[in-house]
């Protein structure tokens, strides 16, 4: 699973990097969402879907890759 957040609808809410800490990284200056890679780890995914979930802006989006689940 690949994930990407889109920086123009991102709002700084924070609320993925409390679902997922390890995957989202938040600004320092705004508090903007930013994914440390791309590439999430299995035991993850969970975390990243409820992050995508979470997200008032729709602004995470999971990007499908051959062979897994999106």
């Amino acid at each position: 699973m690949k994930v990407r957040v889109d920086p123009d609808r991102c709002q700084g809410h924070t609320l993925c990097a409390m679902r997922a800490p390890e995957v989202f990284e938040l600004s320092e200056i705004d508090g903007h969402a930013s994914v440390a890679d791309e590439e999430v780890p299995a035991d993850q995914e969970d975390q990243v879907n409820e992050a995508v979930m979470s997200c008032p802006e729709r602004a995470i989006a999971i990007v499908s890759t051959a062979g897994a689940r999106s």
